[in-house]
C-alpha cells in the first residue's frame, strides 16, 4: 500500500507579484534541487529493498518475501516521480534503460511456464534462464554464467544480442523475481512466487542459491546506478552542468520536453492507450506485480511536480522554490489557470484508477476486454493527460520556446499501425 498520500490540488499557489516573479536561473536550480531529491530518495529506498531481500536470503519466509515486495513498491514511488527528467535530459535517457527498461522477455532470467513458448524468432536468448544454467550456449557463443555477478547482468545479459526484451537488470527484473510471472491474465491476481524459491534447503523452481544470487546481484546493480545518477544531479554533477550548459532558454525547454513526452507519447501512449486497445496485460509496466496504478500515478505526480517546483519526498527531503507555474502566471494568468486546471484534472483522472486498483480491481484487469467500465476509468486517465499536453504546447509558445518536440506514439497518433 502506498505509505504517503498527496493532497496536492489545494497545494499548489500560482500567483505571485511581479517583484517576486521567479526568473529561468531560479526555476532551474530548483528543478535540479527536486531531481537530486528524487534520486537519493530513490537510493535510499532502494538500500531499503537490499535489506528486506538480506532478510529474506538469510530466513525465505512468506513473511520476509512479502516484505521485500512491500519494499520493492515503496521503493517504486520516487523513482517513477523522476520520469520527467528523461526526456529532454540525455544524461537520464540514455541511462534510464539500466535500471527500468520493460517489458522484459522473462524466460532470460528464470524458469517461466510452458505457456511461455519454447523460443522465439526475434530472441535467441528467450528462454536461456541464467538462473538455471551455469554455461550458455546461445548463437554459437559459450557465456561463462557459472557465477552471477552484477558484470555478468550489465555488460553481458542486458540486451543480449541486441533485443531490448532482454532486460537483466532493473526494477522489473527484480519484480519478475519476486513476484514470478502473472499468469492471471486480465483475471484477478499478480504473481505468486513461493518463498521457497529462495531456500536452498527446501527448494522449489530448482537453483534457489543461483537465484539468490541473480536477485542480490541485481539488487546491488540497481543501488550502484542510482548512486550514479543521485551523483550527477548533486551541485556541481554532470547532468546539473549539462543542463546549466544549456542557457536558460535551453533549461526550460527542458523542462518542458519532458513534460510533454512523458505526458504524450510515453504514458498516455506507449504505457497505456497500447495496453487498452489491445486489452493486453502484458503491456502493463509492472506486470508481475499488479503495481501499475501506482506507477502511471507517480508519472503523474512527477509532471507536477518539475512544473509546480515542489516535491513532496516520502523520506521527508521536501523541495519548494521557483516554478515555471509562476513564470506562466505572470506571462499569461489565463493560461496559468487554465495549465493549473488541466493538471488538476489528470490527477483527478489516476486518484480514480488508483482508487479502483486499491479497491481490488488491478490494472491488468481494468484494461481487459469487456470490461467497458474498466476501460472508460482508464481512457479518461488517457483523455486528460492529451488534454493536458495541448496546454502544455501553449506554455512553450507563451514562453517563446523553440524546436521542442514531444514523443509521439502509434496508439495515439496512427492506431491502425498498431494492429499491422
Amino acid at each position: 500500500m502506498n505509505s504517503f498520500k498527496l493532497g496536492l490540488l489545494a497545494a499548489t499557489a500560482l500567483f505571485v507579484s511581479p517583484a517576486l516573479a521567479a526568473g529561468p536561473a531560479d526555476v532551474l536550480s530548483t528543478y535540479g534541487d527536486i531531481a537530486q531529491a528524487k534520486y537519493e530518495d530513490s537510493l535510499e529506498s532502494a538500500k531499503t529493498l537490499k535489506a528486506a531481500i538480506e532478510a529474506l536470503v538469510a530466513e525465505p519466509t512468506e513473511a520476509n518475501l512479502t516484505a521485500a515486495r512491500a519494499a520493492w513498491v515503496e521503493a517504486r514511488n520516487p523513482y517513477q516521480q523522476t520520469e520527467a527528467y528523461r526526456f529532454g535530459n540525455a544524461i537520464v535517457d540514455d541511462w534510464e534503460g539500466k535500471v527500468n527498461a520493460w517489458p522484459l522477455d522473462e524466460g532470460l532470467i528464470d524458469y517461466v511456464d510452458t505457456s511461455y513458448g519454447e523460443d522465439s524468432e526475434e530472441n535467441a536468448f528467450y528462454t536461456a534462464n541464467v538462473v538455471a544454467n551455469p554455461s550458455l550456449k546461445v548463437g554459437g557463443e559459450t557465456i561463462d554464467a557459472s557465477v552471477i555477478t552484477a558484470e555478468l547482468l550489465a555488460e553481458t545479459l542486458q540486451e543480449a544480442g541486441e533485443v531490448e526484451a532482454n532486460v537483466a537488470t532493473g526494477y522489473h527484473a527484480i519484480e519478475f523475481l519476486l513476484w514470478g510471472q502473472d499468469l492471471n491474465g486480465t483475471d484477478a491476481g499478480a504473481g505468486n512466487r513461493p518463498a521457497t524459491d529462495f531456500d536452498a534447503a527446501n527448494c522449489t523452481g530448482g537453483n534457489c542459491e543461483r537465484r539468490i544470487q541473480y536477485l542480490q546481484a541485481a539488487t546491488d546493480l540497481l543501488i550502484s546506478d542510482l548512486e550514479e545518477m543521485s551523483a550527477a544531479w548533486a551541485p556541481g554533477g554532470a547532468a546539473r552542468e549539462d543542463l546549466a550548459g544549456k542557457g536558460d532558454e535551453g533549461g526550460l525547454a527542458t523542462i518542458l520536453t519532458g513534460m510533454g513526452s512523458l505526458s504524450y507519447g510515453e504514458l498516455a501512449g506507449e504505457r497505456i492507450k497500447l495496453g487498452l486497445m489491445l486489452h493486453d496485460p502484458e503491456e502493463e509496466h509492472d506486470c508481475f506485480s499488479d503495481n501499475t496504478h501506482m506507477s502511471h500515478y507517480n508519472d503523474v505526480v512527477g509532471i507536477r511536480n518539475v512544473y509546480f517546483g515542489e516535491y513532496k519526498s516520502p523520506l521527508g527531503n521536501d523541495v519548494t522554490g521557483a516554478s515555471l507555474a509562476e513564470m506562466v502566471a505572470e506571462k499569461d494568468p489565463a493560461l496559468a489557470e487554465e495549465m493549473k486546471a488541466k493538471l488538476d484534472a489528470t490527477l483527478v483522472a489516476f486518484e480514480v484508477m488508483k482508487a479502483r486498483a486499491e479497491g481490488g480491481e488491478a490494472y491488468d484487469q481494468m484494461i481487459g476486454e469487456g470490461n467497458d467500465e474498466g476501460n472508460a476509468v482508464v481512457q479518461a486517465a488517457v483523455d486528460a493527460l492529451v488534454d493536458q499536453t495541448a496546454s502544455i504546447e501553449r506554455v512553450v509558445k507563451v514562453l517563446e520556446l523553440h524546436d521542442i518536440a514531444f514523443e509521439g506514439s502509434d496508439s495515439l497518433d496512427n492506431p491502425t499501425a498498431v494492429f499491422q
